[in-house]
């Protein structure tokens, strides 16, 4: 069988791995088979960290509307409760903006809410 030396493109695929490696110190920036478990360390840790951000920014709308609907005097829990019950399809994230944004907005939808809730009561009863 004939020899393979690879040639160029051994030579690529090592260049690309030893670009995403370049920010590494020691070894994890200039030995091969090291830099390259790195990489795919530091692959993996992003991929991962691209779905943990979506978490994370949904814990911040929900500790903003906690905070705006206690200045109205409800509870977050109360205030969703609600808001299901009068089948309002608002998301988290457009109620947080509206509580930081336009607080005269999000004190009618507390109202809403808080009749809604009201309303879940007496059909309950």
């Amino acid at each position: 069988m004939p020899r393979v030396k690879r040639g160029p493109k051994r030579k690529n695929r090592r260049a690309k791995v030893m670009q995403l490696a370049s920010g590494y110190w020691g070894m994890k920036s200039r030995g091969f088979r090291i830099a390259m478990q790195q990489v795919q360390k530091g692959l993996n840790a992003s991929f991962t960290g691209r779905k943990d951000r979506k978490g994370e920014y949904r814990r911040l709308w929900i500790v903003r509307i906690s905070a705006a609907a206690r200045a109205h005097g409800m509870s977050y829990s109360q205030l969703i409760a609600g808001l299901k019950a009068i089948g309002n399809t608002l998301d988290r994230k457009i109620l947080a903006d509206l509580a930081v944004r336009d607080s005269a907005a999000f004190a009618a939808i507390v109202d809403s809410a808080r009749a809604g809730l009201e309303k879940a009561k007496a059909a309950a009863k």
